[in-house]
């Protein structure tokens, strides 16, 4: 069963001669569980991809569907509500909240919905985001690779079906960037989520089950990678 449905995706900034087409007329789809390594230059379309796909943007032609239902058909109340329930964001620079513990910041989302956080569940992603001991630190008492855990915790705690990460790994090291991409292909499997990842890096694409690659708004689907 696929997930995620996108059909015929345009984006253009502009009219005329001034015109920037920063997506044409992408069209794939990838089942539920999959981990998608999205893959481009800077200024390629790939984060324009993402932020459809997210509906932090709205296409100027062409259709998203996420499990079944055709996001930009909603009226903007129940997209929000649920973008909230079922896509997870994991930004590169965190966003995370300064004012907020680590705790605070995994159950914001839920708490944002009204809705009663599961503890269970949150000692169970504190545990394995190896966070446990740091559950009443602010983000300024953590480190860069701490941080990004946080955000992969925020992302995860809702449960979302579809999991968007743009440059997760930007401004982690090389050990941490190991560790965040072991995470989400642990989340991919163990909580069956779809995960779609941008990356500049052809060697971490190559941990995903299959890449996207975006060049010059054109999207080129090269299938999965080998075992």
């Amino acid at each position: 069963m696929n997930l995620l449905e996108v059909q015929d995706l345009c984006k253009t900034y502009g009219s005329g001669e001034t015109a920037v087409h920063a997506l044409r007329h992408a069209t794939f789809s990838v089942p539920k569980g999959e981990f998608v390594a999205v893959v481009g230059e800077s200024g390629s379309g790939k984060s324009t991809l993402l932020n459809l796909i997210g509906a932090l943007d709205t296409p100027t032609s062409g259709r998203v569907r996420i499990d079944g239902k055709d996001i930009f058909s909603m009226k903007e109340r129940n997209l929000t509500v649920f973008r909230r329930r079922n896509i997870g964001f994991i930004f590169q620079s965190f966003n995370l909240i300064p004012e907020l513990t680590v705790e605070q910041n995994i159950v914001f989302p839920v708490l944002l919905d009204y809705q009663k956080p599961d503890k269970t569940y949150l000692e169970e992603l504190l545990t394995a985001l190896g966070l446990r001991e740091r559950r009443h630190h602010l983000p300024s008492q953590l480190s860069g690779g701490q941080q990004q855990r946080v955000a992969i915790g925020r992302a995860l705690f809702t449960r979302p079906a579809l999991i968007l990460a743009d440059e997760p790994t930007g401004n982690l090291d090389t050990q941490n960037t190991s560790e965040v991409i072991t995470l989400l292909k642990e989340a991919s499997r163990r909580y069956e989520q779809t995960i779609l990842m941008i990356t500049h890096s052809r060697a971490l694409s190559q941990t995903a089950d299959r890449i996207l690659q975006v060049s010059d708004g054109v999207l080129t689907d090269f299938g999965r990678c080998r075992s």
